[in-house]
């Protein structure tokens, strides 16, 4: 190990001890919790995570529970985090990890990288963080972190600059791993520093390079390139996505729909909604054209109740949602399901999983409906 791996790695076990945050995973070396966070946490803020992950945990305590649980259960449990493969992934492992391992939780890289919905940083994050092993993790507030601390002027997306990346992680929790006394997890330590650090310190933007005990190792620090790194590239702008959403209510209860098992949302539910493109139709022409002839009768006057604005990944997503009811059929036979989605009561409702912007449709204007239904 070298002079300067060994004092940084040093360094950053210390900050650690004394400023890293008190979170409910951390407080336990189980790799079943260890996983969930951690799946949980890509994409997602750790703020957004602590309540769902106590959640899931009261509700799928282990890998047991997880495995027999029925996934529509689960997507209602994760509702609101977004990218739901995620989710659907976690179930998979769960039964593979039942099927093929006892229940018992792979303690090997090799072993935990093979599971369904885990990549190369979350097996190295689990592998240290359950197991202090010496596997190194880069997620993006590692990899501002190291551009910064070692003036890498590169583009990190790009193959070659992303290799010498892991390979500057895998350095530091290495030498970690020689430094320790045995009785400290010093590679779930200093993996988590390097987290920390990107996540409370060294920022993306205003950094506190007054507070960071890497300021004198430190090649932007010293160069000027703190704010102008990592070179990312351009980013990508957003686009926007415009929707008309649709509140049918039929005594009591209300039509939605459930979305098919591949693509977007796969397995969801959602209020019947279609992108308005160009704007030459009315949203009763929108209406008419989706769900009109599968109704059962002639919606009554439609009215636009609100707007929903959402965003995800590159999209900006405007939805703007109408409100109409229809009568009852005339026919009894006229099923609860038919080709246009299902009726559901208020209180059924809440027990499907709907992706984020209906959910919010759901609660804003369901839930605590407004005064003109």
């Amino acid at each position: 190990m070298s002079t300067e791996s060994r004092a940084i790695a040093g360094k950053l076990l210390q900050w650690f001890r004394q400023h890293g945050r008190d979170l409910p995973w951390r407080r336990v070396n189980d790799p079943y919790s260890i996983w969930i966070s951690e799946i949980m946490l890509q994409q997602t803020r750790v703020k957004t995570v602590v309540d769902y992950w106590h959640h899931w945990m009261q509700r799928f305590p282990h890998v047991f529970a997880l495995a027999e649980a029925d996934l529509n259960e689960i997507l209602k449990v994760w509702a609101g985090l977004g990218y739901y493969t995620r989710a659907r992934n976690l179930h998979k492992a769960a039964r593979k990890i039942v099927d093929e391992h006892a229940g018992a939780f792979p303690d090997t890289y090799s072993e935990v990288r093979a599971l369904p919905g885990i990549g190369r940083y979350t097996a190295g994050a689990i592998c240290s963080f359950a197991f202090n092993q010496a596997t190194p993790i880069l997620d993006g507030n590692v990899i501002r972190l190291l551009t910064r601390l070692y003036g890498i002027q590169e583009n990190p997306k790009e193959k070659p600059t992303n290799e010498m990346l892991w390979g500057l992680a895998a350095e530091l929790v290495k030498t970690a791993d020689r430094l320790s006394s045995g009785r400290a997890p010093d590679c779930a330590h200093l993996n988590q520093a390097l987290m920390e650090m990107g996540a409370l310190v060294c920022t993306p933007k205003a950094p506190r390079c007054g507070e960071c005990p890497l300021q004198h190792h430190c090649c932007a620090y010293r160069d000027g390139l703190v704010e102008s790194l990592p070179n990312l590239g351009q980013r990508a702008s957003m686009t926007p996505r415009t929707f008309a959403a649709f509140l049918i209510h039929r005594q009591g209860k209300w039509l939605v729909r459930q979305r098919p098992n591949n693509g977007v949302n796969a397995g969801l539910w959602e209020f019947p909604n279609v992108e308005v493109s160009d704007g030459t139709l009315s949203p009763s022409e929108l209406l008419s054209q989706m769900l009109e002839p599968a109704l059962p009768a002639t919606p009554e006057k439609l009215e636009h109740v609100g707007t929903i604005r959402h965003s995800i990944t590159r999209y900006r997503i405007t939805l703007h949602v109408y409100h109409t009811s229809v009568p009852m059929p005339k026919h009894r036979h006229h099923h609860r399901r038919h080709s246009s989605g299902t009726w559901y009561r208020p209180s059924e409702l809440e027990g499907l999983a709907f992706p984020s912007a209906h959910q919010k449709i759901l609660r804003r204007f369901i839930t605590t409906p407004p005064s003109t239904k």
